[in-house]
């Protein structure tokens, strides 16, 4: 059975607004008395936070996507120019897609799917097909 490559990113500790890390913020949850609660008083927890409310349809469909190349490229442990020039994407356009200036097309998403799948046969693909 062959071994399926998929690229996972680790989410870096971030700062939070009194200084303090994401880890240590979350070292302060309360685990059990959250298991103790019910789906809806957990559900109704949720939405009494006014700074957390779940997005409306119409702002979902309005909301701009994430750039993925950004979490790619590092799930990689390759720089934007190392990663450009590996699979042949030019830099500036990496650039644009990571920045949100412009989305890649849906082939350029396809193929963006398809290095996160399998970077290293893309690799060697590209490899064999390059002259020089």
């Amino acid at each position: 059975m062959k071994k399926k490559n998929t690229i996972v990113a680790k989410r870096q500790s971030h700062r939070v607004p009194d200084g303090k890390s994401v880890k240590a913020v979350q070292g302060k949850m309360d685990w059990d008395r959250l298991r103790a609660k019910t789906d809806e008083e957990v559900t109704a927890a949720a939405l009494s936070d006014p700074d957390a409310q779940p997005m409306t349809p119409v702002q979902l469909r309005a909301a701009r996507r994430v750039p993925r190349t950004k979490t790619l490229h590092r799930a990689l442990a390759l720089t934007q120019e190392e990663f450009a020039s590996r699979y042949h994407i030019p830099i500036g356009t990496l650039r644009d897609w990571e920045q949100g200036r412009c989305e890649p097309d849906q082939p350029s998403r396809a193929y963006l799917i398809v290095i996160a799948h399998d970077p290293d046969g893309v690799q060697r693909a590209l490899a064999r097909h390059t002259p020089g």
